[in-house]
């Protein structure tokens, strides 16, 4: 199993800080996103309004944090757990089924995407 990271750049360090607003205008701006958080450990965070889209947040570490209202639709989320989350409102990709975003939130196992 993979454990999650404490990466060391920029972009990762705004959402460890909460600055959820800061990273989303980076990210509009054209700064590079790819593989800056894989992986990451985003325990405990806030971050509503965080703008997942074309993220790659494979084997993220989400326990507890603060979700709601996040559209992960285009965003990658392979292997991340979820336990205990506040996902109310999220949209979730088509790829992971109800049954394994439950079994995430409630025993925090990773998420499989489902073959189509």
């Amino acid at each position: 199993m993979t454990k999650p990271v404490v990466h060391h750049n920029a972009l990762y360090d705004l959402l460890r800080a909460e600055q959820v607003a800061e990273f989303n205008r980076r990210k509009a701006a054209g700064e590079e996103t790819q593989g800056q958080l894989r992986g990451g450990d985003f325990r405990g965070l806030d971050l509503r309004e965080l703008d997942a889209d074309g993220l790659d947040l494979r084997d993220a570490y989400f326990r507890g944090a603060d979700l709601r209202g996040i559209d992960f639709r285009n965003t990658n989320l392979e292997g991340a757990s979820f336990c205990q989350a506040h996902i109310s409102g999220c949209f979730f990709p088509g790829e992971l089924s109800a049954d394994e975003i439950r079994l995430s939130f409630d025993l925090g196992i990773r998420v499989r995407y489902r073959p189509w």
